[in-house]
């Protein structure tokens, strides 16, 4: 079956930058965005850009009734996850697939309580570099999705279907045979430098070049390797330095989603990130001292909106 309709929930930074890339490939009214009616009226009212263009996006409510779309994409953070699974009901039909571009390792199965994980492909965003600033999105590079099923070693009638889909449109991708240890490595980088470049108030660059700042991003994530070990997925230092170089390749004066948000006084990801960190080392007895003291500091920084 081809994949004809996406809809797409989330209008953060991931979701315009998707929404730009597959808009102009696609026919009129194949994609859409779920959103509240309050969101649509205000991003009608003052327009959504990407790089300077004005984007013309299709927008649905929760409640409106349409035909199922044939991929339907999570671009949400993890605080908003509860109440968007609900909200994509009327998008999700028997043959859907579901993509969760969500950081984090367990954003599947919470969607797949709900819509049943055969509908779930594992993905994994990454080498974007996108700042969203209001309703302006701005990037230097589009990075790619890595998908895959979670199961190691194969690639299903889905990933082919998802394979097939991206080729005629011109979407980035990469088709990965162990994607839970993708989504492992993902964790580790995010750790790192979501968390770090957060706390030093700085932005890439500054964990791009040698210093205190990069020392703390790559102590945190060395932690993560470590838990790995426990957990089965057995991280190395191949892959520390393959997400090293992902981070290499990035715009130095981009700005994680993390420090976006505590810059507009917004709660942060970081139970995503040291709280989840911190519970698999206290469930293995496995000291994190960098992960705590991220943790504690940014949560003190928090305390001060």
């Amino acid at each position: 079956m081809e994949i004809k309709s996406v809809s797409i929930i989330g209008l953060g930074a991931l979701g315009i930058l998707f929404g730009s890339l597959l808009a102009p490939k696609m026919l009129p009214g194949d994609l859409r965005f779920i959103a509240d009616q309050e969101r649509i009226d205000r991003y009608i009212n003052q327009n959504i850009y990407c790089n300077g263009e004005e984007c013309s996006f299709k927008y649905v409510t929760p409640q409106e009734k349409c035909e199922p779309a044939d991929l339907v994409i999570f671009t949400v953070k993890e605080r908003d996850l509860k109440d968007a699974i609900p909200a994509a009901v009327n998008q999700i039909g028997e043959k859907t697939i579901i993509l969760s571009a969500l950081n984090g390792i367990s954003s599947e199965a919470i969607i797949g309580r709900t819509y049943s994980m055969e509908k779930i492909l594992y993905c994994v965003a990454q080498g974007m570099d996108a700042v969203k600033v209001g309703n302006k999105l701005t990037y230097e590079h589009t990075g790619m999705l890595c998908i895959g099923d979670r199961e190691p070693g194969i690639i299903s009638a889905s990933v082919k279907r998802m394979a097939d889909f991206f080729d005629k449109v011109g979407f980035p991708y990469e088709v990965h045979t162990d994607m839970y240890r993708r989504l492992w490595g993902k964790l580790m980088l995010n750790v790192g430098v979501n968390q770090t470049v957060a706390l030093y108030e700085t932005n890439y660059g500054g964990v791009q070049q040698a210093g205190p700042a990069r020392d703390t991003m790559i102590s945190a994530m060395r932690e993560v390797m470590s838990l790995s070990e426990k957990e089965g997925i057995h991280l190395n230092e191949e892959d520390l330095n393959y997400w090293l170089q992902v981070l290499s390749t990035l715009n130095p004066e981009g700005k994680p989603s993390m420090r976006q948000d505590m810059e507009a006084g917004r709660y942060s990801e970081v139970e995503l990130f040291a709280g989840t960190i911190l519970k698999l080392g206290k469930k293995h007895g496995v000291p994190t001292p960098v992960n705590k003291m991220l943790y504690e500091q940014i949560k003190f920084a928090e305390g001060q909106f």
